[in-house]
């Protein structure tokens, strides 16, 4: 078994990170599991624990749904929290515009269901997961520093290509290995 997942590499550049590393570090007291910034990518679908039987069925049909994608290009634009705005769970940037991602989104998982993996039950989103909250302890100070970063954005991000990693959970955090690498086509 192997914890699996398909992605799209971003480097959302300089500024941006910056802008996420300040972020960070004026929510440090908080226990937000933050996102490494080697680790920054837009996850297409989560697999989870896969039987390793099944990667060269996953890994052809990403092929296929790669070779009929168009290189996007796109920004990193705004913050945007998961759950309540009292009982946030993940911190995530939202991505400009939604479209092409949304739609190599839908097709990976209505192609994934033909190898037996659900489709996710939430609306597709795309987004950059920034950070995954326990609880918040001082939750003015959180909503104060929320808000005063909600106009970050990156400079364009050019993605040419979808890769489908294993995650190896370690006591000091994931580390993400690519197992194959899907060129876009169009």
């Amino acid at each position: 078994m192997k914890r699996i997942f398909a992605a799209v590499k971003t480097e959302p550049g300089g500024d941006f990170i910056r802008s996420y590393l300040e972020l960070r570090s004026r929510l440090v007291t908080e226990p937000i599991k933050w996102v490494e910034e080697q680790n920054i990518h837009i996850t297409i679908k989560f697999f989870g624990e896969t039987e390793e039987s099944l990667i060269p069925a996953i890994s052809e049909t990403l092929g296929r749904i790669a070779k009929d994608c168009p290189v996007m290009t796109f920004k990193l634009k705004g913050i945007g929290l998961f759950g309540s705005r009292y009982q946030p769970r993940v911190v995530w940037a939202g991505i400009d515009p939604p479209d092409p991602l949304a739609s190599l989104m839908q097709t990976t998982q209505q192609e994934m269901e033909k190898h037996g993996f659900k489709t996710d039950r939430q609306n597709i989103v795309p987004h950059l997961t920034l950070g995954r909250i326990k609880f918040i302890k001082d939750k003015l100070l959180f909503q104060d520093v929320i808000d005063s970063y909600r106009e970050i954005h990156s400079d364009p991000i050019k993605i040419k290509e979808c890769i489908l990693y294993e995650s190896i959970l370690l006591r000091e955090g994931p580390r993400y290995v690519s197992l194959k690498k899907f060129p876009f086509g169009k």
